[in-house]
């Protein structure tokens, strides 16, 4: 007999992806309905350019030479459905600004992900040479709190060879074997669109709920 976790979840076309709104506070986001993913790492990770791969659009989420430049949460419709969205949430770490500003980032954040009911999943990237820094470990800490699912992008993988990638992904998995039934792992690069569909196939999974339908 067919269930329903034998039942394929539909594709989105993610290239369709196009800007909503960019909003500085929880309180400015849009209304708090359907689902959205939210996309967080370090102001080095590769966050922008993966959003960008993703949707193969040079420049839907904003890069930036300028670590951190980027303050406000940035939301975008996929499929010309708002009530299906991806997130871009603040870059953090390397912005030259003050430590006042910096501590409000991190509370929008905080908001952020405790209370946002629409919200399915996180997709946290860490650069692979530089994996669960300080930072990561206090997204994982916001996503246990509420018993999300995160999905790990191990980005700018092309900077290394395949055996020490590919050893970076074991040990963070390893790292992370309490947390295995919430947390996922992989190898990307948004330079050579390794891990694209990857990527794209766990966001169908979070984004094709019965309140976005």
């Amino acid at each position: 007999m067919s269930t329903l976790q034998d039942s394929p979840v539909p594709r989105l076309n993610y290239p369709t992806a196009s800007f909503i709104i960019s909003a500085p506070t929880l309180a400015t986001c849009p209304d708090d309905t359907g689902a959205e993913v939210a996309f967080a790492g370090r102001s080095n990770a590769g966050k922008s350019s993966a959003i960008n791969a993703l949707t193969q659009q040079k420049a839907l989420a904003r890069t930036s030479r300028t670590p951190g430049r980027t303050q406000l949460i940035n939301f975008f419709s996929v499929m010309n459905d708002d009530a299906r969205r991806l997130v871009d949430l603040p870059g953090y770490g390397y912005a030259k600004v003050p430590e006042a500003v910096k501590l409000e980032w991190q509370q929008h954040l905080s908001d952020y992900l405790r209370g946002r009911f629409s919200l399915r999943g996180l997709v946290l990237l860490m650069d692979v040479r530089h994996p669960l820094t300080e930072f990561d470990q206090m997204m994982l800490s916001y996503a246990d709190t509420r018993n999300m699912p995160v999905h790990i992008l191990l980005t700018k993988s092309d900077k290394l060879k395949k055996g020490p990638a590919s050893a970076a992904l074991q040990k963070v998995r390893s790292r992370l074997k309490e947390w295995e039934d919430l947390v996922s792992v992989q190898l990307f690069s948004s330079l050579k669109r390794d891990g694209v569909d990857t990527l794209s196939h766990k966001l169908d999974q979070w984004l094709h709920t019965p309140e976005s339908e």
